[in-house]
């Protein structure tokens, strides 16, 4: 299994909160997890993965090496969100996806079949 990890955006921690838990009450993408965090290192990426592949049944090293590539190979994103985060305020949260790359194109096509 492949998996993808990536920085979505800052959010305030209510509007994160919300949305996790009106995930729970969709039907749920079974390769998709969405985390929240109040600081952007390696350090804390690592330790918000730590819990998902357990609870989906992934390959934990797999999942540990996407998020270290990503850290080595973004750079300038890394720090662009980091300044956006310091920027928000404290009430605030880095998001960020990480998923099995299957289920994130299942996502991404389930939201193009929404009538808007």
């Amino acid at each position: 299994m492949k998996y993808t990890f990536d920085i979505v955006g800052v959010s305030p921690l209510l509007q994160f909160f919300n949305h996790q838990q009106n995930s729970l009450q969709k039907p749920p993408y079974q390769g998709v997890e969405y985390l929240g965090m109040h600081t952007c290192t390696l350090d804390t990426f690592l330790e918000s993965v730590e819990s998902v592949p357990a609870k989906r049944g992934w390959n934990l090293d797999q999942v540990v090496d996407t998020v270290i590539q990503f850290w080595l190979n973004n750079s300038e994103s890394i720090r662009y969100w980091k300044v956006s985060l310091s920027d928000a305020g404290k009430d605030n949260l880095l998001v960020t996806r990480l998923a099995d790359i299957t289920a994130l194109q299942a996502e991404f096509e389930s939201l193009l079949d929404n009538d808007f």
